[in-house]
């Protein structure tokens, strides 16, 4: 029989013949049973949620990525395998403790013991760079966020490996347990915080040349069938875009794909429309998106040229959106994207970052398709996935895989320093061989910098993309979409301070500051070339009406005047005269449960995803920042404590609606932004004292608003953190040139101290190799001139609007406090993170910067509209002061009026703040006060350049004259500061006495423990306190003695007896050897650094040196008798200051004979000789004047001593009621409080009391 005829292809059989083709590919797929021996399990992979982890873990919705929450948790996957050889993937999202590896069902781990501590379980730690199988050897690599590791398990031949970023590290364990009932499980065990992402194959392994080469298969199958026929799908595809119709000749054409378009050609898209019939259900599976249509869109960008040259991507998102179903591209795009963030972090870093280049370079493609932009950024970008990563560029830990010793051959690092381990620039003393080899390593640094500045401006080109306000072909402009999810985005690490997995991490914010800082000033300058009258963006300002009327959601930041709720009420009158907003009465009431009873019904008509209502502990779920497959799933909560918490469909809570309904009022319109038919706006309520000329767009200045807000959240704290690989250049440096001079005096005869010097060189030689190609990065991508252009534009910024705020009067109390502290923060930043790379002086207009600064720091720091601030204020910035010294306070009213301000009593304001001013002003002036360092950290690490107790000396003697004039002139201002000033010394001093007892006591115990670090910064915070307030009495002692010693004033008396009652105090506390203070500064703990007898006992010298030796024989002899009088006192402490040690008491046993005795004579660079003289002085004449006073004391009868201080004899009585103590308690007393100190009645006078003569 004669076979029958093939039927002929023709235009109208095409679905036809697209069936037939692919049915060839289905007659390949597997059997599900096939090839899966050796594996027990279910085929699709992920993490055992319901019984296989220990301790507390949040899981990410796809059961892939897992972040820990407890000491120590662990997990392991769903699937075990027994035989073959087998991989699975590990993306690691942060470079903390972790444990990754394999282990059996017998395993039982805890909050101490992971993956790696029982017998049959295996793991590799690439934090601590260690393989753990129950011990420990050193092992791989170290890995960092970013990275990818693999773990290989061969159970033919009984051998477990690694791989970091596909590059094997060897086999780790070989000749493990085998045989019946040995089934390996993948696993992990990771600290809190912590956080990877797991892929078993679901999606394309980023390094599967170990599959299928070395006979390795992952342990879940990838989709063969669906792959083959989504490739074959899109060949088809292919042929259609290269292949044109001749409609004249009736032939086909080949054709560049690159020209193929929509119009015109209806047969070709009848043609792609079947086969999108096909194509389209496939393009919804993860694998299928990331191996097939992203790498087909990235072929297409492989030509090269700029994206908008290939025109054929946004054609074929055209045909998607014609041909696929609404929820078939809806999952498509989104997963699209989350592939090419995936891939975008975690791409390894090559010389020429051409990976970051080709995924960024695609993000832009379909970016520039408006319907896809305008989905994502509404759905996708900031709901699903974490689209600030894409501005993000990290940090290589291993710079040799970073290609950097091709790009940097040569390194350099400074080899100068002064004798405060300071680098000393100075190019005449340079080298030859020094000067060429910096210009080579400037030279490869600026190669670097080229080659990251392509990333840089791609990134730019997708935030530009974002805050296009002229796309208006369909609904809200991109602009606006994306103001509301940025503002949102800002709420979320605003609000969610306590809880990490939702904070944006501090590196990305980084840079997506700076990013988002070019995007903003791009736009604002070509808004300005549309319109003239606008302002530039060198002139850039928030205006203040935006901080009150209420258009803005400030979330529940702090305001400078203090809560809204309360600022509202206090302020109305001045919002409706000043401003023209009325507030409804109803809106000043709180929110109360009523008030959501109302939106019940309507609540619970709407139903949630099971995963957007999960909860934690109470709060309504957040994305998580931590998890990596989506960077911004919902997750899951597993407790081996409290299973009971998972409930996927929790009603919402009070308190959640009210978060709910925040988040719903962020959805504004354009018209709501901008303004329309007269209406302003975000700019509602302007103020008389602003000008109605326009700025810019309305929601630039929201934007900008944003990126301030930003500032303040994290990215200072991460400049500050990232400059401390530079100190460690500086450190290893220094160590290096010790190295080197050791060598040259080292006798040849002494061989094995040369070999070891000779080490130690080349150690500190290929370290200093690694970090200074390392700080090159830091330097380009965080510390360059422009990073340090755009800080500095944000001072500007903020300065001018803090400016335009101040002329509102009282409404200047709206302003949101981070203003003030990113004003002093960013000046901090450029100052002390960016100066050593790019001088500070060369920025433009940078005096009148400073000098403006100044003027805000002068006047606000003691203005009556700011109160209660929620966070400690920044240390103001030295310069500043200095500015203010200088430049600002030219005027003689205004000279006088700082200083009335700074000379206020303490307790009306934060007076840290004020403290460390007045220092500022003495500095350098004071006995031994002229360090930058402190002298017994002068080898050691760095200090921190923000620390006020270490800023360049710069007093004004012109300032000190005012101050010395308000004090002699004014007694009662003089008194209440001074009152002020001593009971803060005393606290201060107080609490940190208190601190170091505990810390002593914890150092003490013989069990493990641990002092919290947090209490060790409190207690050096109190040291630092009390030395400054020590100087600020120096100051006070040295410009006008007369307040301690005219005792024609009231109040002298008793502020010297205070002022010797505390420096006796500590001087006791200090100088006791072996005692409390002593021990804990031997300890040496990190954090107590600046803790030390020279600081605080320089400061107490001075004060006694004044009063002592430098005033005239009437006021010495007056404060000789009441130091000498108080009964604290102890001519050892005085004696301690010069090294000379009282005896052993006979049962005491002697000290050690090495013991190093503390004398300000060993401090030669920081005392001068007059000092010490001067020291030597007072040390004779208090011998001598203790000696006759010891001759000339009489007994007192206990019953005659003041029942309060026991020290005095009685000398007062109280009126009315007739109850006794000395003067000095009584009048102390009544400074701060009117009442009797024993029966609480009303004092209304105070007379002298003698005792009656004996019978």
């Amino acid at each position: 029989m004669l076979p029958s005829r093939r039927k002929p292809f023709t235009f109208q059989n095409v679905e036809e013949r697209l069936e037939r083709l692919l049915s060839v590919s289905e007659t390949t797929e597997e059997n599900p049973d096939h090839g899966a021996e050796g594996r027990l399990g279910p085929s699709a992979v992920v993490l055992d949620h319901t019984s296989g982890f220990e301790g507390l873990l949040l899981v990410d919705d796809d059961l892939l990525g897992v972040i820990g929450q407890s000491n120590f948790s662990s997990i392991r996957a769903t699937t075990c395998v027994f035989k073959g050889k087998w991989l699975y993937e590990v993306l690691i999202s942060s470079q903390g403790l972790m444990q990754i590896g394999w282990c059996t069902l017998s395993c039982r781990f805890n909050q101490e013991e992971g993956v790696g501590d029982t017998p049959d379980s295996y793991a590799y730690d690439g934090n601590r760079v260690r393989k753990w199988n129950v011990t420990t050897t050193n092992y791989g690599k170290s890995w960092a966020a970013g990275d990818i590791v693999s773990c290989l398990i061969d159970l033919d031949e009984g051998n477990i490996s690694f791989c970091l970023n596909g590059v094997s590290l060897g086999v780790a364990f070989s000749d493990i347990s085998r045989g019946s009932g040995m089934a390996y499980f993948p696993a992990i065990s990771l600290s809190f915080k912590e956080s990877v992402a797991f892929n078993f194959g679901s999606r394309p392994l980023r390094y599967p040349f170990w599959y299928p080469m070395e006979g390795y298969r992952p342990l879940q199958d990838p989709p063969r069938a669906d792959l083959l026929k989504s490739q074959n799908l899109l060949g088809y595809l292919r042929n259609v875009f290269s292949t044109g119709i001749d409609a004249q000749e009736g032939k086909l054409l080949d054709r560049d794909q690159s020209m193929w378009h929509m119009q015109g050609e209806p047969t070709a898209l009848i043609t792609v429309a079947h086969i999108f019939n096909h194509f389209a259900p496939l393009m919804c599976k993860v694998y299928l998106v990331e191996d097939v249509l992203m790498n087909f869109l990235l072929g297409i960008l492989e030509g090269g040229g700029s994206v908008e040259e290939h025109s054929l991507i946004q054609h074929f998102l055209d045909l998607m959106w014609l041909l696929m179903e609404d929820y078939e591209i809806h999952e498509c795009l989104k997963q699209l994207m989350m592939s090419l963030l995936r891939a975008y972090r975690f791409s390894p870093i090559v010389p020429d970052l051409g990976l970051q280049i080709h995924y960024l370079r695609l993000t832009i493609a379909i970016l520039r398709h408006e319907k896809s932009r305008k989905y994502l950024l509404s759905n996708v970008l900031f709901d699903v996935l974490r689209s600030v990563v894409f501005f993000f560029i990290k940090s290589p830990l291993r710079v040799e895989e970073a290609g950097l010793q091709e790009l940097i051959p040569t390194t350099w690092w400074p080899n100068r320093f002064n004798k405060e381990g300071k680098e000393i620039k100075d190019p005449k003393e340079e080298s030859d061989d020094e000067r060429l080899r910096r210009r080579s390593y400037e030279r490869g640094c600026m190669r670097l910098k080229k080659r990251i500045e392509v990333v840089e401006d791609l990134q730019v080109q997708i935030l530009r993309l974002l805050l296009n306000n002229k796309d208006k072909g369909g609904g809200e402009a991109s602009r606006y979409i994306f103001l509301n999810k940025f503002r949102k985005f800002l709420q979320e690490n605003a609000s969610n301070r306590g809880n990490p997995t939702v904070l944006c991490p501090p590196e990305y914010m980084v840079c997506f500051l700076h990013r988002l800082i070019t995007a903003i000033r791009a736009c604002w300058d070509e808004h300005k070339l549309r319109n003239p009258p606008a302002r530039c963006s060198d002139e850039a300002y928030v205006p203040p009406q935006i901080f009150y009327n209420g258009k803005v959601d400030y979330f529940d930041l702090q305001r400078l005047g203090g809560l809204l709720s309360h600022l509202r009420k206090t302020l109305k009158d001045d919002l409706a005269s000043r401003a023209n907003i009325v507030i409804d009465p109803s809106e000043l009431q709180a929110v109360t449960m009523d008030d959501l009873e109302e939106e019940d019904e309507s609540a619970g008509t709407t139903t949630l995803r099971p995963s957007a209502t999960q909860a934690i502990g109470g709060a309504l779920a957040r994305p998580s920042w931590l998890s990596s497959p989506t960077l911004g799933r919902a997750n899951r909560f597993l407790s081996t404590a409290a299973v009971s918490l998972m409930n996927p469909r929790r009603p919402l809570s009070a308190l959640e609606k009210v978060k709910v309904r925040s988040l719903c009022a962020e959805q504004r319109t354009e018209e709501d932004i901008e303004g329309h038919h007269g209406s302003e706006g975000l700019l509602l309520g302007r103020p008389p004292e602003e000008k109605d000329t326009p700025i810019t767009e309305n929601s630039l200045l929201e934007i900008l608003d944003g990126a301030v807000m930003m500032y303040n959240l994290s990215v200072h704290q991460q400049l500050g953190k990232m400059v401390g690989v530079s100190d460690d250049v500086t450190e290893y440096a220094l160590a290096l040139k010790d190295t080197e001079e050791k060598l040259k005096r080292c006798p040849k005869r002494r061989s094995d101290i040369l070999d070891e010097l000779q080490k130690s060189q080349q150690v500190f030689s290929e370290k200093l190799n690694h970090l200074s190609r390392r700080l090159a990065w830091i330097n380009v991508t965080i510390y360059s001139k422009e990073k340090m252009l755009d800080i500095y534009w944000l001072l500007q910024v903020c300065i001018r609007t803090i400016e335009h705020a101040d002329r509102t009067g009282s409404l200047f109390a709206f302003m949101p406090e981070f203003y003030l502290n990113v004003a002093m923060n960013s000046y901090n930043s450029l100052k002390n993170y960016f100066s050593p790379v790019s001088g500070m002086e060369e920025l433009p207009g940078y005096d009148e910067t400073l000098t403006r600064l100044a003027a805000i720091l002068a006047k606000h720091f003691a203005d009556s509209r700011i109160c209660g601030r929620s966070d400690p204020p920044p240390p103001p910035p030295g310069d500043a002061v200095y500015l203010i010294i200088r430049n600002n306070l030219s005027r003689l009213s205004r000279q006088i009026n700082m200083m009335k301000n700074l000379l206020a009593p303490y307790e009306q304001r934060p007076w840290a703040q004020t403290n460390w001013i007045l220092v500022r002003l003495w500095r350098g002036c004071g006995f031994g006060y002229r360090y930058t360092r402190l002298p017994h950290l002068l080898k050691t690490k760095p200090e921190d350049a923000n620390l006020p107790s270490l800023q360049k000396p710069c007093p004004s003697t012109l300032l000190q004259s005012h101050m010395a004039k308000l004090l002699r002139g004014d007694p009662e201002l003089a008194s209440s500061f001074l009152n002020s000033v001593l009971n803060q010394l005393n606290w201060a001093f107080s609490e940190f006495i208190g601190m170091i007892q505990e810390i002593q006591q914890a150092a003490e115990r013989l069990e493990r423990n641990f002092v919290d670090s947090r209490q060790l910064k409190v207690c050096a915070t109190c040291f630092d306190l009390s030395v400054s307030l020590l100087r600020v009495l120096e100051m006070t002692v040295t410009l006008v003695p007369d307040i301690f010693l005219d005792w024609s004033r009231s109040a002298s008396d008793l502020l010297l007896r205070r002022l010797a009652q505390l420096l006796n105090q500590v001087l006791n506390r200090v100088t006791a050897e072996r005692n409390l203070f002593d021990r804990v500064v031997n300890l040496r703990l990190p954090g107590l650094e600046s803790v030390d007898h020279y600081p605080i006992l320089v400061a107490v010298t001075g004060i006694l040196v004044r009063l002592l030796v430098d005033c005239d024989p009437q006021g010495t002899q007056r404060a000789t008798s009441v130091l000498l009088v108080d009964p604290c006192f102890q001519l050892r402490s005085i004696q301690y200051l010069l090294g000379q040690t009282e005896p052993a008491s006979a049962g005491s046993g002697s000290p050690a004979a090495n013991k190093k005795h503390f004398s300000l004579q060993a401090y030669t660079d920081y005392i001068n000789a007059e000092e010490l003289s001067k020291v030597e002085k007072m040390l004779g004449h208090l011998s001598e004047e203790s000696k006759q006073a010891a001759a000339a004391t009489q007994p007192t009868s206990e019953e005659d001593l003041c029942p309060i201080c026991y020290a005095h004899p009685i000398s007062a009585v109280f009126k009315p009621c007739s109850h006794k103590s000395c003067k000095a308690c009584i009048t102390q007393h009544l400074m701060n409080n009117k009442d009797c100190f024993f029966c609480k009645a009303t004092i209304t006078g105070v007379e002298d009391y003698e005792k009656p003569a004996a019978n």
